[in-house]
């Protein structure tokens, strides 16, 4: 895989393992309402919370993209239907915040950052609202491109547009590799990225995609994939 000078890299389920970060912030989100407003708690059913949030998308399609938008404003209506107001919004989501950027990184990231960051400018690119400062690996990433900020969520094109604009190189230049078929490999290589599926658990390709140039299982695998003889000057 040689002239690649930028690496796109998605960061949930790419990075770490984002199932058991999300729910482990909902419970400490849960519980830190049930002691200080519990009347939130009281009314509101995970069901219901779930409709909640739909109805929000709905009346905002041009912010369904932005996860942090759309938790603020299902905090703010569950808040005022429970007779508090929403003063607390802002506290509340840090809570959450904070515990959902307290992850456990894959055993070889680290590692492999530290040398492909060495080689590569990277950038991170996620739908999701990670904050690398508070996990502690925002040094090897130039920059963070997310749905918030391109104002469109993988796989739209201007997120990958964006990527490749603060990365420096030119598309055919930059590297995406992610561990979703559909959003982060096809949606890449539409963008005109090339690509590299990120496959940790054995998957089959769906067979509907065109697919990517190539697959590795993990970030140390992609590290030896760019180490050899085309590696960059």
């Amino acid at each position: 895989m040689n002239g690649i000078r930028t690496i796109t890299l998605d960061l949930d389920d790419t990075l770490w393992d984002i199932t058991p970060v999300i729910r482990r912030a909902e419970k400490r989100l849960h519980d830190w309402l049930a002691e200080r407003y519990p009347r939130i708690v009281d009314m509101h059913q995970p069901e219901d919370i779930v409709e909640l949030r739909a109805r929000v998308i709905a009346e905002f399609p041009d912010r369904s993209h932005d996860l942090t938008f759309i938790r603020c404003r299902v905090l703010a209506r569950m808040g005022v239907a429970a007779g508090y107001g929403d003063d607390f919004v802002d506290e509340a989501f840090d809570v959450f915040d904070r515990e959902r950027n307290t992850l456990e990184l894959f055993p070889e990231v680290r590692p492999a950052l530290e040398s492909l960051a060495s080689r590569y400018t990277l950038v991170a690119v996620t739908n999701g609202n990670a904050r690398l400062e508070r996990i502690g690996i925002d040094h090897f990433f130039q920059a963070v491109v997310s749905a918030h900020s391109a104002g469109a969520a993988k796989p739209a094109r201007p997120i990958f547009d964006a990527a490749v604009s603060v990365g420096g190189a030119a598309a055919h230049e930059t590297l995406h590799v992610g561990d979703h078929p559909e959003f982060d490999v096809d949606g890449a290589r539409s963008a005109g990225l090339r690509t590299v599926w990120l496959n940790r658990n054995g998957h089959d390709w769906p067979g509907s995609l065109e697919p990517p140039e190539r697959t590795v299982a993990d970030l140390q695998e992609l590290d030896e994939l760019l180490a050899g003889p085309e590696r960059p000057a």
